[in-house]
């Protein structure tokens, strides 16, 4: 993969108009109301999708209601940043509904994480779209404070270079391997979403590229499920390095560490490595641009990536 294929929006600035889609599972008006509070903080315009509450069972409403908001927003010319307001599950159900010529000729900042993973996936593919893995609009100032906001506006509102440091107290923190800085493009997101892209078109050449992953409530057991496929599959053969980030509420009765699981399945690759960061579902998390390059350095314990925005 080369160092930067990436095409990059322009930064939002005071004043833009952003949109807020729900492309996955169905929201909370109050928790976006309270993004819709802090986005306007900072000088946006937030508006709202026309179906950005509906709701199908375990979707935000149907697959073409889906589509058609994320379409509206990446054909409208005032909209200039299209914000997903939470994950859950769908966005692989929409993603080759989406307008990617659209997309080509009007690229917008787009962010979001978890199940918006596949999201990102498929304008990486077909537009080679940089992208903003951050928290989404449905706001929980609980889990992400004031520190995540700040994170989350320097993405979307700044070339400034964003660096990630490892915290010592995150369940990952101990994994580690190699010493070596690593240099490549940032790729990856939720790693249920990497493993289930794994045989679609969506699924990112990853040689060269710095993997990232984290994950929420999948015991031990399933996420070393899915690091074995990933190697079986040859996947993660050509990694530059992996970057690991939370992976939250992930244990079970067998008491098995993820974190073991995580060093025992990724330490052999021959790569440098790195856990404790701040970046996923857990409390504090920190917005990374993804499809940008970026350096993994082991031993100062840091992840540096460029901006998505120019």
């Amino acid at each position: 993969m080369s160092r930067d294929q990436a095409v990059r929006p322009a930064a939002l600035r005071p004043g833009d108009t952003v949109m807020l889609v729900s492309p996955s599972g169905p929201t909370r008006p109050e928790r976006v109301a309270r993004g819709i509070e802090l986005l306007t903080g900072w000088g946006l315009r937030p508006v709202l999708a026309p179906n950005a509450y509906a709701r199908q069972g375990y979707l935000a409403g149907g697959d073409e209601l889906r589509a058609a908001d994320l379409n509206a927003a990446f054909a409208d010319p005032l909209v200039r940043g299209v914000l997903c307001t939470r994950g859950g599950y769908g966005a692989q159900r929409v993603v080759d509904l989406v307008d990617m010529a659209a997309v080509r000729a009007d690229p917008k900042v787009v962010a979001g994480f978890s199940d918006i993973t596949a999201l990102q996936f498929a304008l990486w593919r077909g537009a080679r779209l940089a992208t903003v893995h951050g928290p989404g609009a449905a706001w929980l100032d609980e889990r992400t404070p004031a520190a995540s906001a700040e994170s989350l506006r320097r993405a979307l509102m700044t070339t400034d270079e964003i660096v990630v440091a490892r915290i010592d107290t995150e369940e990952t923190a101990a994994v580690r391997a190699g010493a070596a800085p690593a240099t490549g493009p940032l790729i990856g997101g939720n790693l249920c979403l990497v493993v289930s892209s794994v045989g679609t078109p969506d699924m990112p050449d990853l040689t060269g590229a710095i993997l990232l992953i984290e994950d929420v409530e999948e015991p031990p057991y399933k996420v070393d499920r899915m690091l074995t496929h990933l190697r079986r599959a040859g996947v993660l053969d050509r990694v530059a390095g992996v970057a690991v980030g939370q992976f939250t509420n992930c244990r079970d009765g067998w008491r098995v560490d993820v974190a073991d699981v995580l060093a025992e399945r990724l330490g052999d690759l021959g790569v440098p490595v790195l856990g404790g960061l701040p970046v996923g579902h857990g409390v504090g998390q920190v917005t990374v641009p993804v499809g940008v390059p970026a350096t993994l350095d082991p031993t100062a314990g840091t992840l540096t990536v460029g901006p998505a925005v120019r």
